[in-house]
C-alpha cells in the first residue's frame, strides 16, 4: 500500500526531472530526495518503495 498524495508528488517530481533532461535513475533519485527533504514525507514509507525496472 502507498500513500496517494506522496505518490502523486513523487511521480510529479519524477516526470519534471525527465522533462528537464535527467535520466530515469537521476529523475527518481531527485524525486525521492524531494520527498526526503519535505516535512510531511521524509519517512522511507513514502518514497523507498519505488524502483526502476528496465532501461527504456
Amino acid at each position: 500500500m502507498v500513500d496517494a498524495e506522496s505518490t502523486a508528488q513523487l511521480i510529479g517530481e519524477f516526470y519534471k526531472g525527465l522533462k528537464n533532461g535527467l535520466t530515469k535513475a537521476q529523475a527518481l533519485r531527485q524525486a525521492q530526495l524531494s520527498l526526503i527533504s519535505s516535512n510531511n514525507y521524509s519517512h522511507p514509507y513514502y518514497w523507498a518503495g519505488f524502483i526502476l525496472v528496465g532501461s527504456s
